[in-house]
């Protein structure tokens, strides 16, 4: 046990790392009375549906401790106990604190990012970075803690330790769906009635909506993207200890906490390099520090395998070694296919915005090509990983293929989520009447800020199919020696029905952001309506109620979608077994990694494809083409924040509550 307290100390330090981070943008100026306030309100705005959100996930993780706990006496010889529930609610917690640590700074470096950008641009990109850096570190180095906490308490058993991932994972499937139904919803309400009907520009105060769509900026896309991305991350290395503990090499079992810990110093490294570089583009400088840490982690990783690792079988010592590369390599890769897709300085996206100059329904059929045609790379990339990783290092070396991936997360999510900060800065810049070129600033980070998150959502759901692939190979061990065959009926039904629940879940997902999209317009119209002056600047905008009505709208809607999840793999493990469960996993992950990467990559490509229009091509603001691309932009927006980022959830959960409860389903199959 001595090896995992020793990895604990990187996490420390990453701690450390953070409280230095926030230090610094503590003491940075806020701007003047109006930012403050405007800050201090969308401040308050996400608190608020962070709370509510949590008492209503509190409700469901009462519910599922209590059955991890009486499930032995509901099946005589589950392995699943108190101790399993314990694990579970240790995992909620740690991604509730994670993602509540982000946001709450995220929501106070945003107005301190548009007072730094009247400096210029590089002030600006060191604020906001540094807000996304708290997020990213903070999320590696609590779910690394908790995990390690895990282990020691329960000595590391497989069956309680999965019980943490399960708990991460289901306070993940929340916080992303009901984050990001919330800020879709407020967003398109904001876009539809302000931008196309009154024809007022992005972010003006005026709009009632503005003050909701900044509030789930921070809800979705720090504390959701936050908890989604850790999720993976534990996942990823719990399935490498369940792998371990299946061939009961010991070395094995102790070098994923190495390289963890590993990872976590190597993104504190590449966070410090984006933060002393002097380089004039953003992209080129939050690139470099990925790459930088990349690299690292890649030379570390050779150390510590070739000194700590084992062979086992067949398979060499530097088998992970190689399965590490290909995580690493397969990261970036897909990151730099998403970039591609949906920026608009390349080809597909500039294409895209000329066919808007033929209406939105050219524009929308041509985005959903692109999406589809942008699966192709990845899935290749991710299919080629997982053929290396198990040549290498057999199933052991699939799940460390994953870790990998995932093992420089504390920079990559740092560079993800320093664009909601970038967003809120223009935000705020215009509710606060500033001069154009602080908006000019903020406006640079914000599309450096929609290509690092296409980066992040292709990483996402890449790194979701490499976890549930770790995942889907424990549960193979934790059936035992049960035959998979194409000629079991079982296990088709399985498939079949596995490959339909994620367009279930996409489509009540998508539902819910209409529903509150279609109260938030009609609060806007009334608004514009009834108020005496507001659109002529003489009355101000009740923002709290729209901001309530998102609010209320999310936590409706998210309940069905994330209860279905639960209850889908639990359905069939007890009704049809084991078996017909494992197809069933297959089947959701088959059907749902093309699924999230097309959606994900769609809405990105719509929303740029607007914003090359904004910067003045195609007849710039105001234009027939720019009215398509708003048109455009709302269709991509529930398509890129809600329902591809809240697949790839879906895939690990149902995956992870599979794998907690199998023993249960051996017995009873």
């Amino acid at each position: 046990m001595l090896q995992v307290l020793i990895s604990a100390g990187a996490a420390v330090i990453g701690l450390i790392g953070v409280g230095f981070l926030i230090r610094g943008i503590l003491k940075m100026s806020s701007g003047n009375e109006l930012m403050q306030e405007i800050s201090k309100t969308i401040q308050e705005g996400a608190k608020t549906f962070l709370h509510r959100e949590y008492k209503v996930v509190a409700i469901l993780v009462v519910v599922v401790a209590i059955f991890l706990s009486l499930a032995p006496f509901i099946v005589q010889g589950a392995l699943v106990n108190w101790q399993t529930a314990i694990a579970f609610v240790i995992g909620v917690f740690c991604s509730a604190l994670a993602g509540w640590i982000g946001m709450s700074i995220a929501t106070r470096a945003n107005a301190k990012t548009t007072q730094a950008a009247r400096q210029g641009l590089r002030s600006a990109l060191n604020v906001s970075f540094s807000g996304g850096a708290v997020t990213g570190l903070s999320v590696v180095c609590v779910a690394f803690l908790g995990l390690i906490g895990v282990f020691l308490l329960f000595k590391g058993k497989p069956i309680i330790i999965n019980g943490y991932a399960m708990g991460a994972s289901l306070m993940a499937l929340f916080a992303r769906a009901g984050g990001g139904i919330f800020t879709k919803g407020a967003d398109m309400g904001a876009d539809l009635v302000g931008k196309v009907e009154a024809g007022i520009p992005e972010d003006d105060p005026r709009n009632p909506a503005v003050i909701a769509d900044n509030v789930g900026d921070n809800v979705g896309d720090v504390a959701g993207l936050g908890a989604d991305l850790l999720e993976s991350y534990v996942e990823s290395i719990i399935a490498t200890l369940a792998i371990a503990a299946s061939i009961a090499v010991i070395s094995l079992t102790y070098l994923p906490f190495y390289l963890a810990a590993w990872g976590i110093l190597a993104s504190l490294i590449g966070v410090g390099w984006v933060k002393m570089a002097r380089s004039k583009d953003p992209q080129t400088t939050l690139t470099r520090g990925t790459y930088i840490s990349a690299a690292l982690m890649i030379a570390g990783s050779f150390f510590i395998i070739k000194y700590l690792g084992s062979a086992y079988g067949n398979y060499s010592i530097l088998g992970p070694f190689w399965a590490i590369i290909a995580g690493v390599l397969s990261g970036l890769i897909i990151g730099e296919v998403s970039v591609y897709y949906t920026s608009s300085k390349y080809k597909p996206t500039k294409e895209l915005a000329i066919s808007s100059q033929t209406g939105p329904a050219v524009l929308v059929v041509n985005g959903l090509a692109l999406g589809m045609l942008s699966t192709l790379i990845p899935i290749v990339v991710i299919a080629a990983a997982t053929l290396i990783g198990f040549f290498f290092a057999g199933m052991y070396g699939v799940a460390m293929a994953a870790l990998g991936m995932l093992s420089i997360l504390g920079i990559t999510l740092a560079v993800d989520s320093y664009g909601p900060v970038a967003d809120n800065a223009g935000g705020i810049a215009e509710m606060a009447h500033l001069p154009p070129e602080v908006r000019q600033v903020t406006d640079k980070l914000d599309t450096v800020g929609n290509t690092t998150a296409a980066i992040g959502k292709g990483f996402a759901i890449g790194s979701a199919a490499f976890a549930t692939l770790g995942l889907i190979t424990a549960y193979r061990v934790t059936i035992g020696d049960v035959s998979l065959s194409l000629a079991d009926p079982k296990l088709m039904a399985g498939l079949l029905i596995g490959g339909m629940v994620p367009y279930l879940y996409g489509a009540l997902l998508a539902r819910g952001v209409g529903k509150v999209a279609f109260q938030v317009v009609e609060e806007v119209r009334r608004q514009f309506k009834e108020i005496p002056g507001l659109l002529k600047g003489k009355a101000k905008a009740d923002s709290s109620r729209c901001v309530d009505m998102a609010a209320r709208g999310a936590l409706r809607n998210m309940m069905l979608p994330g209860i279905l999840a639960i209850v889908f793999p639990i359905s069939i493990g007890f009704a049809l077994g084991p078996i017909a469960l494992g197809g069933f996993l297959v089947g959701s992950l088959v059907v749902g990694l093309p699924l999230g990467i097309q959606t994900a990559n769609t809405g990105a490509a719509l929303d740029n494809a607007k914003k090359y229009i904004e910067e003045g091509n195609l007849g710039g603001k105001g234009s027939p083409a720019h009215k398509a691309g708003v048109i455009g932009d709302t269709v991509g927006d529930p398509l890129k924040d809600t329902v591809g980022p809240s697949i790839n959830i879906l895939i690990k959960l149902m995956s992870v509550i599979s794998l907690v409860l199998a023993p249960i389903f051996v017995v009873l199959h």
